[in-house]
C-alpha cells in the first residue's frame, strides 16, 4: 500500500515536471476556457461576482482534464507508459499518480480565479467547508475525466483531445455556467442531471453565493459517484485494450508460425 502510494507520488511529480508548462497543456487548460469564458461573459449586465463560480468551474473543467490525455499517449509514444507499466505497481496506482497530475494542476489554477475573485470583485465565501470540497471533488472529478479518454489506445494527444473536446464543449452549455440549469429548456435539464459539470458548479455556486438547485450535500454525493465511474471506466477501457493487444499478439505468432511450417 505504501509502496504503490509512494509510486503514485513518484508519477504525479514526473508529470508535473513535464506537462505543467507544456504548451499543448496551457493552451487548452488556460487560454482555451479563459477565452471561451469571456467570449460569452463580456456584454451580460450580470454582476461579476456572480460570474466568479462559472469562471472557476470551467477553469478546473479543463485544466484538471488536460494533463491525461497529453501525458499518457505522449509516453505511448516515446515506449515509457509501456516501461511504466512493467514496473512492480498495480496499474491502480498508475492511474492514480496520473489523476493526482492534473488534481494539483487544476487546483493551482484554478485557485487563481477565486483569489480575483475574493481581492479585486468583493466575492465572499459563504461556505468555507464546501468551497474545500467543490475545489477537490471537481478537480479529481475532471483528473478522471482526462484519464478515462487518456486511456484510449493511441500515441496521438491530438485525437484524444478532439474527442474528450466533444464531451466538454456540450457539457459548458447544458451545466448552468452561462444559462440557469432552470432557465433551460426541459431536455436541457434533463441532460444537464448528467453533467458531472452541473453539480460541481452547483456547489462552488452555493459556496460562494449561497445559491444551489441540487444542494450541496447531493452535489458532493454526486460528485463522488463521477470519480468512481470514470475511474472504473478507465481500468476497463485498459483491459479491453490489453485483450485486444494479446489477440493480435496471438494472431501473429500463427501466422508467423504457419510460415515456418510452409517453408
Amino acid at each position: 500500500m505504501i509502496r504503490d502510494l509512494r509510486a503514485s507520488w513518484a508519477i504525479m511529480k514526473k508529470d508535473a515536471q513535464t506537462y505543467y508548462l507544456n504548451p499543448g497543456t496551457l493552451m487548452f487548460a488556460i487560454l482555451f476556457p479563459l477565452f471561451m469564458f469571456l467570449s460569452f461573459a463580456v456584454g451580460k449586465n450580470a454582476p461579476i461576482d456572480t460570474l466568479i463560480p462559472g469562471l472557476i468551474s470551467i477553469t478546473i473543467l479543463f485544466s484538471s482534464s488536460s494533463i491525461g490525455p497529453m501525458a499518457i499517449p505522449s509516453e505511448r509514444r516515446s515506449k515509457t507508459f509501456e516501461r511504466l507499466m512493467s514496473a512492480p505497481i498495480s496499474y491502480n496506482s498508475v492511474l492514480f499518480g496520473k489523476t493526482l497530475g492534473g488534481f494539483f494542476f487544476s487546483i493551482m489554477v484554478g485557485v487563481t480565479p477565486l483569489v480575483i475573485g475574493l481581492v479585486w470583485f468583493g466575492v465572499q465565501i459563504i461556505s468555507i467547508v464546501f468551497l474545500i470540497a467543490g475545489l477537490i471533488l471537481a478537480s479529481f472529478c475532471f483528473a478522471m475525466i482526462g484519464i478515462m479518454f487518456g486511456s484510449i489506445p493511441t500515441e496521438n494527444p491530438g485525437d484524444v483531445m478532439m474527442l474528450l473536446n466533444f464531451v466538454r464543449l456540450p457539457m459548458i452549455f447544458v451545466s448552468g455556467l452561462f444559462i440557469p440549469i432552470e432557465s433551460l429548456p426541459e431536455w436541457g435539464q434533463m441532460i444537464a442531471v448528467f453533467s458531472p459539470l452541473s453539480y460541481a458548479n452547483d456547489l462552488l455556486r452555493y459556496a460562494l453565493q449561497g445559491v444551489t438547485l441540487y444542494g450541496p450535500l447531493v452535489d458532493s454525493l454526486v460528485l463522488v459517484f463521477f470519480i468512481g465511474f470514470f475511474f472504473w471506466l478507465s481500468i476497463k477501457i485498459k483491459s479491453k485494450w490489453s485483450e485486444e493487444s494479446d489477440m493480435k499478439g496471438k494472431g501473429m505468432k500463427k501466422k508467423m508460425m504457419k510460415k515456418k511450417m510452409m517453408k
